[in-house]
């Protein structure tokens, strides 16, 4: 883990943007968006997705209720606009929309309640598995960016992560402290996507 302070904040190197990963940093929205958009392509490319959104918002920054009550049509046309901010733009603009809205319901639009006061891995599992788009795979990836990275570390938070919470791992975004464990997370998931196809040959499936 490489976990900086920089006046009381914490340092990252997800985006491999200095604007991006700060917005990361201290966002707790923009941090569960960035995880949100994580799927079907580069992380890097994922993680810069809620910087580029706040800019074509007019900010520096993402706001739970702003986004929740924008014109769904019109957030899709933030997302499609070139270039895209996912490979799936329109898809994942409803989903950022659902987990804001959901935020807006059960945490009043603050992000980071979702984990500020949890008292457990187990508890904190939960509430993050709990949020439209997360299975519980995201989820335990989340909660272990959250401990190694950001100091989110309630009791029992690396059983609740699974494998992800591993000392010294390369499994995923939550590893990534700069290009060369990117580079060593990448590896691994390419692995990860060999070894599945060969089992599956060999089931015949």
């Amino acid at each position: 883990m490489t976990k900086s302070k920089k006046n009381g904040a914490v340092t990252l190197r997800i985006a491999q943007e200095p604007e991006a990963d700060e917005l990361l940093a201290r966002s707790p929205l923009a941090a569960l968006v960035g995880m949100l958009l994580d799927q079907q392509v580069p992380m890097e490319w994922a993680f810069t997705g809620p910087y580029t959104l706040a800019g074509r918002m007019g900010g520096h920054d993402l706001d739970a209720r702003e986004i929740a009550a924008y014109d769904p049509e019109a957030f899709v046309g933030l997302f499609t606009a070139k270039p895209a901010l996912h490979r799936y733009p329109g898809s994942m603009a409803k989903r950022v929309q659902q987990l804001c809205q959901y935020l807006v319901a059960e945490y009043d639009g603050d992000a980071g309640s979702v984990w500020r006061d949890a008292t457990s891995g187990t508890e904190l599992l939960k509430r993050l598995n709990a949020l439209p788009g997360f299975g519980t795979q995201k989820a335990q990836i989340f909660l272990a960016l959250l401990g190694k990275q950001f100091g989110v570390r309630p009791t029992g938070w690396r059983e609740a992560a699974g494998s992800y919470g591993d000392e010294g791992s390369h499994r995923s975004v939550a590893d990534i402290t700069g290009p060369e464990s990117l580079s060593e997370v990448r590896a691994f998931k390419q692995q990860a996507k060999q070894a599945a196809r060969a089992a599956k040959r060999v089931s015949g499936k």
